[in-house]
């Protein structure tokens, strides 16, 4: 579990205050959707929580142990993908299953074994000898998760991971969030397909203007608002919190 509290990020360089007051409980065995407009704060909150950007302030927790005390380690634990990481295109799947697995320091055994059931599910093994940059779009996507995902991390935060692709691709990558949760996985989502939030996610945490204003369960998101739709609800929480109307605090556990 993830326990994350009125977490901030200012950048010193050009004083950017790109998070301002985050708080929120990410539950293991369940899909917690990040929802927010562009520039709310979304990406630089999953950077914090993936270790790749330090805290301003405020603190991030799993399992009750502070991120700050144990970073390398709970790094290992952790999956990040992000359409703006890219794989090397010179590289095979092969070659990065092999290149990555050592970073990790997986044995041979474990890479071999873990990447054998990952090509094969997102259908790679057949391209697994060919370059990277060759692949399509569905495919490099398909190749990054299954690289993200060869050292069985507890932690798995997908950042859009289904924008651009074909409904084939799309479903691929929603089953295996599903079976990741069957898993007993901690899995964030940021997606600005509320559908796609609505239909897989468990709970829901709404960030506007760098602060959470709504953490909860996704069934209770429209009731809460007094409304009859997450669209609905989405909108409101939004012209109620934008340009420095949020409420501290104000979240709904």
């Amino acid at each position: 579990m993830i326990t994350v509290s009125h977490l901030k990020k200012t950048f010193r360089r050009n004083k950017v205050e790109a998070v301002k007051d985050v708080s929120m409980e990410i539950r293991d065995g369940q899909i917690f959707a990040l929802l927010g407009p562009n520039g709310a704060g979304k990406t630089t909150t999953m950077r914090m929580l993936s270790t790749l950007l330090l805290p301003t302030s405020g603190s991030i927790c799993y399992d009750d142990v502070p991120l700050s005390e144990d970073t390398e380690a709970i790094r290992r634990r952790i999956a990040f993908l992000t359409n703006e990481i890219r794989l090397d295109g010179q590289f095979t799947p092969d070659e990065l299953a092999e290149y990555y697995g050592r970073l990790y320091e997986m044995t041979p055994e474990k890479i071999a074994e873990n990447k054998t059931k990952l090509f094969d599910y997102f259908g790679i093994a057949e391209f697994r000898n060919r370059r990277y940059e060759t692949f399509s779009t569905g495919m490099k996507q398909k190749t990054s998760i299954a690289i993200c995902l060869l050292h069985d991390p507890d932690t798995i935060i997908f950042d859009e991971p289904t924008n651009g692709l074909d409904i084939l691709t799309q479903n691929l990558i929603e089953e295996y969030m599903l079976k990741l949760k069957e898993e007993g996985k901690c899995i964030i989502l940021s997606t600005h397909i509320l559908d796609l939030a609505r239909r897989l996610s468990d709970r829901v945490g709404v960030i506007v203007d760098g602060k959470s204003v709504y953490v909860g369960e996704m069934a209770e998101l429209a009731s809460s608002q007094g409304v009859t739709t997450m669209e609905e609800a989405f909108l409101k929480l939004y012209k109620e919190n934008h340009e420095e109307k949020a409420i501290v605090g104000k979240h709904k556990e």
